[in-house]
Formats: structure tokens, sequence, C-alpha cells
């Protein structure tokens, strides 16, 4: 009898991890499915400014707004605000090219004894 209760509680949570593991599959379809409903040129925005980001942060000088800024971006287009959303894409975008520069141009920086 023991035996047979711990199989079942084995195979219980055998079957409990798979499922839990397909839900998030589908979440993750779910997510993929709503970003392709985007607006394109929202979409083209968003790649942009995380494109910058990515870049600045390469060197170490991505901005302390620039992903905040990203996400916000992506929220409002997801409800439909794509001008708002194009706005914040393009100021993140702005932040991440100003980063990459500043990072490059301070490379060297230091004391002057």
């Amino acid at each position: 009898m023991k035996k047979l209760l711990s199989v079942l509680a084995v195979m219980l949570s055998v079957v409990s991890v798979s499922a839990c593991a397909s839900s998030v599959t589908a979440e993750k379809t779910v997510k993929k499915a709503e970003a392709s409903a985007l607006d394109p040129t929202v979409m083209a925005a968003l790649e942009a400014a995380n494109a910058a980001r990515k870049k600045a942060a390469s060197v170490d000088g991505e901005w302390r707004d620039t992903g905040k800024l990203i996400k916000k971006a992506k929220a409002l287009a997801e409800k439909g605000k794509t001008a708002e959303a194009i706005k914040l894409a393009k100021k993140a975008q702005q932040q991440g090219e100003l980063g990459y520069a500043q990072a490059k141009a301070q490379a060297n920086a230091g004391p002057r004894f």
C-alpha cells in the first residue's frame, strides 16, 4: 500500500510539473502573438531603441532610464497609444546613442594629479 501511494505521489508530481511547463510555453506563445499584433512602426522604433540600449550597454554606458522608457513605450503600444509609444521609443533610442557616445568619449577619464 505504501509503495502504491509513493508511486502515485511521484506520478502526480511529474504530471503537475509537465503541466506547469506547458503553461509557460503557452504564455510565451501568447506574448509573441501579442507582440506581432503591434503596429509595425512602433515595433521598428522599439527595436531601434533596444538595439541602441544594447550598444550602450556593451561599453558600460547604458543610462538608468533607457530600459524603463522602452518598457513604458511597449506598454503604451499594447494599449494602442502608438504616437506616445513612438515618442518614448525615440527618446530611449536617443539615450542609448548618447550613452554609447559618452562612454566612448570618457573611456580614459580619470583624475589628473
